[in-house]
């Protein structure tokens, strides 16, 4: 009997960093086997030195040096003959973009007639607050040209899904999920510590997404708390309170060791796909206190598996909840089953596979 040979799958990344990264390697690996996977990807501040050690020998990796995060015509020409070559090389069966950069350019190039195409926007660029809003209109209308090439939107969370069904008829969703055993060996492998104080969190780049302003400030009416950014980014000047500790860029081990001493996930972001961060903080029975917004409401439920916050006096209500009466041991219960039930990378491989393999 023949065997049937292995369909190909290229990615193509150009945030290279942050949540996209660590969401790639798991969807990368868990299909390396029953696939023959390849990414092409941008390189960013944040993508770990060590990036290429994260992904099995069998995953292949192409380096688009025109890949950047700015809006840039030469370097985005640049990389449409980048990666029109690749595509030609490889021949590949199914086309997936991530983030809406890699997600424009491969939609524009690629017409979806002799590829499979997917489409991952992990947060969409209309609902970034940072720019104005005539650009904000611009980027919708441009999703909602690229909406109509032949290619399927993945959200990675509901609320991400429904925003997908205002700029295209062709979409579905997938939850973003974290890899259990790894997490678990990372938990077993290292020593228990506790902080000795009460430590409040959070994971991620220090940008306009992320809100520093609004952690900045909370952080500042709460002298008495130590508050700890893990991560880096180019508006860590805004991080000015002597009571804020900012790591620097380290590796998702380093980050699991760190939060395990620690006692509440801070989350305040203007808008999300779906955190890899707030999952892991949950599965780690943490207290989560987090904005109110696309993403972050997927997942917690007010009162049941966490916190959701519209402003500064709601977060501190909420941290002073916590410090003043400890966690609440069924909240956190809650958000961890929900881990365990839904958002783990193993459910998130199977459904990848059963839409890959969909004809």
């Amino acid at each position: 009997m023949q065997m049937k040979e292995k369909k190909t799958v290229l990615h193509l990344v150009e945030a290279m960093g942050g949540g996209i990264f660590t969401y790639l390697v798991e969807l990368a690996n868990g299909t390396s086997e029953n696939y023959n996977v390849v990414i092409a990807y941008g390189i960013r501040k944040e993508t770990p030195d060590n990036y290429k050690d994260y992904f099995n020998s069998n995953v292949k990796l192409i380096k688009v040096n025109n890949f950047t995060k700015k809006l840039s015509p030469k370097k985005d020409l640049g990389a449409c003959f980048e990666l029109r070559k690749i595509v030609k090389e490889i021949n590949p069966d199914i086309i997936h973009m991530h983030s809406s950069k890699a997600g424009a350019i491969g939609r524009a190039i690629f017409s979806g007639r002799k590829y499979k195409l997917f489409y991952t926007p992990h947060g969409y660029s209309f609902l970034m607050e940072d720019i104005s809003k005539p650009k904000r209109r611009i980027f919708k209308l441009v999703e909602k040209i690229l909406g109509k090439k032949n290619c399927t939107t993945i959200a990675c969370g509901q609320g991400e899904w429904e925003q997908s069904k205002t700029v295209t008829s062709k979409s579905t969703f997938i939850s973003n999920g974290i890899n259990l055993n790894k997490i678990n060996s990372i938990i077993d492998s290292v020593e228990h510590k506790d902080a000795g104080r009460f430590v409040v969190y959070t994971v991620g780049r220090i940008d306009h997404q992320k809100n520093p302003k609004l952690f900045n400030e909370i952080a500042e009416r709460m002298p008495e708390i130590k508050f700890v950014w893990i991560g880096d980014g180019d508006l860590r000047g805004e991080l000015v309170s002597p009571n804020i500790e900012v790591t620097g860029w380290v590796d998702n081990r380093e980050v699991i060791k760190k939060a395990l001493e620690y006692n509440v996930f801070l989350l305040t972001s203007k808008y999300e796909g779906l955190p890899i961060s707030l999952l892991e903080s949950m599965y780690m029975k943490k207290v989560c206190i987090v904005s109110d917004v696309v993403g972050n409401r997927d997942v917690i439920e007010h009162g049941h598996s966490g916190y959701t916050c519209n402003n500064a006096d709601e977060f501190i209500s909420a941290i002073t909840e916590v410090q003043n009466n400890g966690p609440d041991l069924k909240m956190i219960e809650n958000a961890h089953k929900s881990i365990m039930d839904i958002y783990n990378s193993g459910w998130l491989i199977k459904q990848f596979k059963e839409l890959y393999d969909k004809e």
